[in-house]
């Protein structure tokens, strides 16, 4: 225990010497925290719209009205020419053209109906299809406020006779994405302190050559890796404990679970990652081989894990791939610890799991190192 001891003062030393570890520490999770959980939201605002109104009428310009109304579109450009909207949408220029047709007043009261047309860039599928979500509820109030005047009725009984559907949002009642995406940042942050920097650590003393110093003491080879990992898991726990400081302090994060209970799935889950990381450094001889293949492990592990998405939309090849991906796991219970406050009884299967991939990824870390002298 004291060789083990005194190998993590000796890598703690080494770590805090190293100039870009005390910024990747405290400066890194505070610049991804505000700029990611802010950049990163499916949270539609501010759409850039154009009309083409062929009809300049009072009802085509209430109808235009209700769009300009709306805190999710912003109409940037009018025209009367469907050819002039269809290249500034070719451009970039506008996500959504709203082309109202000639006599569309006159028809609308005359035959009870009429058509626009809506052309949308479906280039991100997301946008446009919560793009058209908002323009058919705008329409839809549209319509009843058209219905309303013809009938002459009020407007409030043409909407109490619809059918009326009320509905409660669990854990994120406010729907702030903010809460969903701070924890999957956090999941990035422990996977990048677990992996990246322990890997790294340990290739770049086989770099420089100090490794086989070690090499030739009699420090039995469990000494020498759990020396090297525990430093990194202590790091990387308090980066989680740092992060949801900052979460909270910033984007007031609920924090509905045990934190004790967080920090023993995350210590699970490190000694995953720490195990990942170690594999990968044996196998490699620079810190360029290692960062291409962390790269790709992390960013296939990270996108497949539901950080954007839910992990039930995605096909089901992926789904059963996906109950390979320790990060997966790792994502799904820091959001529900935090989000939904729930308790082991909750997260049992998941505890399994993960201490299963904890036990084969040290093992076969361990298996891997070879102790030898060059």
């Amino acid at each position: 225990m004291k060789i083990i001891l005194a190998l993590i003062r000796k890598e703690f030393i080494q770590i805090f010497r190293d100039k870009l570890i005390m910024p990747i520490i405290f400066v890194v999770p505070l610049v991804q925290l505000i700029i990611l959980a802010n950049a990163a939201t499916l949270e539609m605002k501010n759409i850039k719209m154009m009309v083409v109104d062929n009809d300049l009428s009072i009802t085509s310009r209430k109808l235009i009205s209700k769009f300009e109304g709306s805190p999710f579109f912003i109409i940037n450009k009018r025209s009367t020419s469907i050819d002039i909207a269809e290249k500034e949408l070719k451009k970039g220029n506008v996500d959504v053209i709203v082309n109202i047709p000639q006599n569309f007043e006159k028809d609308l009261y005359r035959e009870k109906k009429d058509k626009i047309l809506v052309l949308i860039n479906a280039i991100n599928g997301v946008v446009a299809g919560i793009s058209s979500a908002y323009i058919q509820n705008i329409i839809l109030d549209y319509n009843i406020d058209v219905i309303s005047s013809v009938m002459k009725v009020s407007r409030n009984s043409l909407i109490n006779n619809q059918l009326n559907i009320t509905y409660t949002h669990w854990y994120n009642p406010q729907l702030n994405y903010k809460n969903y995406m701070v924890p999957g940042i956090l999941v990035i942050l422990v996977t990048i302190i677990g992996m990246f920097l322990s890997c790294l650590n340990l290739v770049k003393e086989k770099e420089i050559g100090t490794i086989e110093q070690i090499n030739v003491t009699p420090i039995k080879k469990y000494q020498f890796i759990s020396g090297k990992l525990i430093p990194f898991l202590i790091l990387a726990l308090f980066e989680l404990c740092f992060g949801l400081f900052i979460g909270k302090l910033l984007f007031n994060i609920p924090i509905l679970g045990n934190i004790g209970l967080l920090l023993i799935f995350t210590a699970v889950y490190l000694i995953i990652v720490l195990g990942m990381g170690l594999i990968v450094a044996t196998s490699v001889q620079t810190q360029q081989q290692a960062m291409f293949v962390l790269f790709f492990v992390m960013i296939v592990g990270v996108m497949m894990s539901g950080i954007f998405t839910s992990v039930e939309t995605m096909p089901i090849w992926a789904q059963k791939i996906n109950l390979l991906n320790p990060i997966f796991y790792y994502m799904k219970i820091i959001r529900m610890i935090l989000l939904k406050g729930s308790s082991l009884i909750d997260l049992y299967k998941e505890l399994i799991i993960m201490s299963v991939f904890a036990i084969l990824s040290i093992q076969t870390a361990v298996l891997t190192y070879r102790k030898k002298v060059a």
